[in-house]
């Protein structure tokens, strides 16, 4: 009898699937985050081994912001096959969650594309100023800052004082989080004019095509972070505030988070089609074996 009370106790506390496929909609949606995942593993990881394995790149700033989303992304995408294809519920209250470690990672790169931002204003607008102080460890431990505020400080905060705090707490941080968007939304613009008239004066070198291509990178991106980030922002906002707000059996149904995911796999390809220099980076570390057909044409 004991037996048999342990094994009823266990199946109990079995972690469910995020959809009980009820509905036809529930395999196309358990299909995508399976999908989802693989591809956005193995393109960022593209980018990642594609960034390391070639010295030229890796000597280069804005690469280095690069490689510190694409990590990022990598993480995200192999954090869907669980908080996608389980029942999954972070935040607070949370249900089978971890510790809001998981969604720490999504943050990484609103803070990443912020600095990434700030350094190419000032390699355009600033040239001499920016390569004397800039250096490629000043790059680094930028990123490696912004991994250290969302990954250590935010979990300290959030995991150690009490659970109302902790939820005043994240409501502050997503308040907080719309500082930066705001001002990523002012940089983008101030890069964009830059980009057309600063860039536009420089003679045809390939110094300026360099500058011209990174700054395009960097806008389309933090344009397509807001367009899949906001929504998610707007509905954490809402229910903050009011009683508002559309609310998900867990993060596998979450059409916010869904979109907000869909950043780890858009980043790295728009890095992909920016850029000439990785994208033959990346077809180097063996998609060329993959895709034969893509190599002849």
């Amino acid at each position: 009898m004991n037996a048999q009370t342990l094994f009823a106790n266990a199946t109990v506390s079995r972690i469910q699937l995020s959809v009980d496929f009820s509905e036809p909609g529930h395999y196309i949606l358990y299909a995508y985050h399976i999908i989802f995942s693989t591809s956005a593993v193995l393109l960022s990881g593209s980018v990642v081994i594609g960034i390391l394995k070639t010295k030229h790149l890796r000597i280069q700033n804005r690469f280095m912001f690069m490689l510190s989303t694409s990590m990022s992304d990598v993480i995200t995408g192999l954090s869907a096959y669980y908080s996608g294809l389980f029942d999954v519920q972070e935040g607070f209250p949370s249900r089978n969650g971890t510790y809001n470690i998981l969604p720490s990672f999504l943050g990484i790169n609103l803070l990443v594309f912020m600095f990434a931002q700030f350094d190419r204003y000032c390699a355009v607008c600033y040239p001499f100023i920016y390569e004397r102080f800039v250096s490629r460890t000043v790059v680094i431990c930028v990123c490696s800052y912004c991994w250290f505020h969302a990954c250590v400080i935010n979990q300290l905060v959030l995991n150690l004082i009490p659970g109302l705090i902790a939820n005043q707490f994240f409501s502050y941080t997503v308040t907080l989080l719309q500082i930066v968007v705001l001002t990523n939304v002012g940089m983008t613009t101030k890069l964009f004019f830059v980009a057309k008239h600063q860039v536009a004066r420089d003679p045809p070198s390939a110094e300026r095509d360099s500058k011209a291509e990174s700054i395009k990178i960097i806008i389309v991106v933090v344009i397509s972070f807001l367009i899949f980030w906001y929504p998610t922002f707007i509905n954490i906002i809402v229910k903050q505030v009011s009683k508002y707000g559309i609310y998900s059996k867990s993060d596998g149904t979450n059409p916010f988070l869904i979109l907000a995911r869909f950043n780890a796999l858009s980043t790295s390809g728009l890095y992909i089609w920016g850029s000439p220099s990785l994208r033959t980076a990346v077809w180097r570390i063996g998609w060329y074996k993959v895709l034969p057909q893509c190599k002849r044409r």
